[in-house]
């Protein structure tokens, strides 16, 4: 009798979920999921006494946070794998798309706000993630600012176990399992494993896994990055209790 258990590989530089299986996003991760987190993230985005037209977004992926703010900012969107941004492109047309690595991407231009939002934790290493924000600077005018959103710093990490799926109208559906936890609680990473369920159209089910690595710094080291590339920035707790790094690139 064949054994049902299969080992899942560890963790890949490109995961399957923004490569082979990016058609699969909007059933994934789909804009209505967005749309309270959008509405907390605008007064931060969009304070009175700072008004803001233009707006980056780092590692923005399909597009669904995008979906939302894209009715306040003019936005220029940047991902490094093209299957996402296609998937991004169908979602918001209308929206600048540039493919891009977060750590190394150069414009040539400043915007009034950038912004990365959870693709920032697969800066494994403290010199992508501190590129990372060395690039968000780069893109922000003097006096913009420079938001963060990591999924959690050292200091929030929890073990969870999170579900969940959609289904399109021709019939295509998807279902996933989360599972979050910290290997070695001496360095820097964790790792979720991935399961996808996939129902083709015609009923076809197959199943997909994989594992990803995170990087899992301190509320301190994002800080000092964040000051060191000329934007000092406050944090607050989000109503999901995330760390949001807000910064004000300073003046040149």
């Amino acid at each position: 009798m064949a054994s049902l258990r299969t080992v899942i590989p560890p963790p890949v530089e490109e995961p399957h979920l923004y490569t082979d299986l990016a058609a699969w996003w909007p059933l994934f991760s789909p804009p209505e999921e967005y749309s309270e987190e959008a509405e907390d993230l605008l007064p931060m985005l969009r304070p009175e006494e700072r008004p803001a037209r233009t707006m980056l977004e780092l590692g923005s992926g399909g597009g669904s946070l995008a979906f939302h703010l894209k009715k306040h900012f003019t936005l220029t969107l940047t991902d490094r794998s093209p299957e996402m941004v296609a998937v991004s492109r169908a979602v918001n047309p209308e929206c600048e798309h540039r493919v891009g690595d977060m750590r190394s991407l150069r414009l040539g231009r400043t915007f009034d706000r950038v912004m990365v939002h959870d693709a920032i934790m697969y800066a494994v290493e403290r010199e992508d993630a501190r590129a990372t924000v060395l690039t968000a600077a780069a893109h922000c005018r003097p006096g913009g600012r420079v938001v963060l959103l990591p999924d959690c710093v050292r200091e929030t990490f929890e073990p969870l176990t999170e579900s969940g799926g959609h289904d399109s109208p021709d019939g295509r559906g998807m279902r996933y399992l989360m599972w979050t936890w910290d290997p070695d609680p001496d360095d820097e990473t964790f790792e979720t494993a991935f399961a996808y369920l996939l129902r083709e159209a015609d009923g076809t089910v197959s199943m997909s896994q994989e594992r990803h690595r995170f990087g899992l710094f301190r509320r301190d080291d994002w800080l000092e990055w964040m000051q060191e590339a000329g934007c000092p920035a406050t944090t607050r707790r989000d109503p999901w209790n995330r760390e949001v790094f807000i910064g004000v690139r300073e003046q040149e």
